[in-house]
């Protein structure tokens, strides 16, 4: 189960508990010592009142440009600011929350998906299709709350010190029709273009190959700057970072013998066209 899959299905720090409760008081307390209501705040970071009291009661996650715009607002020197990076830790599961660190500063990542697109790939329209098929149902607010932080991992795109990515997705991902044709389409085009940046390359792995070394599940394999190798790999509630040599090394030789069997990244991307212009 990839990363994506433990996101859909919960396991993040709760709203209204921890992490964003103790924020959401300290939010309230620099406004109300500023004198000013929370429809006034909104109106000076471009947010509702509504969304001013889910920040205030732990309800939802800010996002790190609120924060930045509240600590300025508020006068608050900082003291907002300190809690970007455990707020950004707080979007996702714990399981994860080592790995999307790893990753947001990593300097490399080779991922193999299987199940979903990889959400560094996902169209906002298909990373809300997913998790609003999830099930037990998730309310709309908290629908809209995964689909940020799933949509600010791609901001690695964007770095200056550009990371080399490379993804494995299984053939059959482009034939499925998660939040109908129109979002496929969408998604499809999307594949496309990521993968004409000069940093990424995309595999596919044709559904005839009668081999396949990655039966047991998905995986990451995240380098970072200081020359090491780390191994996130994806399991039912049980997803887990690695970092000992053996076990790095043998999801190191999977992913390895997993890019000679898959087509490729010209290939790849020409099935995928192929398959755009038949959806």
């Amino acid at each position: 189960m990839s990363e994506e899959a433990q996101e859909d299905q919960g396991g993040q720090e709760a709203p209204g508990s921890g992490i964003p409760l103790v924020f959401g008081r300290v939010l309230k307390r620099l406004r109300v010592q500023a004198g000013m209501e929370r429809a006034e705040l909104g109106r000076r970071t471009g947010y509702s009142a509504a969304t001013i009291t889910s920040y205030e009661v732990g309800r939802r996650i800010p996002n790190a440009k609120f924060i930045r715009q509240a600590d300025g607002v508020l006068d608050a020197g900082g003291i907002l600011i300190d809690f970007i990076e455990d707020m950004e830790r707080a979007q996702y599961p714990a399981t994860f929350q080592d790995a999307a660190k790893l990753e947001k500063e990593a300097v490399g990542l080779h991922v193999y998906d299987a199940l979903v697109f990889n959400g560094l790939l996902q169209t906002e329209e298909y990373a809300r299709a997913v998790f609003t098929m999830w099930r037990p149902l998730l309310d709309q607010e908290t629908i809209e709350q995964r689909v940020v932080a799933r949509l600010a991992r791609q901001e690695i795109f964007e770095r200056k010190s550009t990371p080399t990515i490379s993804f494995v997705l299984e053939e059959s991902l482009l034939y499925k029709r998660l939040g109908g044709l129109q979002v496929t389409r969408g998604q499809l085009e999307q594949i496309l273009l990521i993968g004409q940046r000069r940093n990424v390359e995309i595999q596919i792995l044709p559904n005839d190959r009668e081999e396949h070394v990655a039966l047991f599940g998905t995986f990451t394999l995240i380098d970072t700057a200081k020359g090491r190798r780390f191994a996130y790999a994806d399991a039912h509630k049980g997803s887990r970072l690695y970092s000992d040599a053996q076990t790095v090394r043998e999801m190191e030789e999977r992913y390895g013998i997993l890019r000679a069997q898959a087509l490729t990244p010209r290939h790849s991307l020409a099935l995928v066209e192929k398959v755009l212009g038949e959806t």
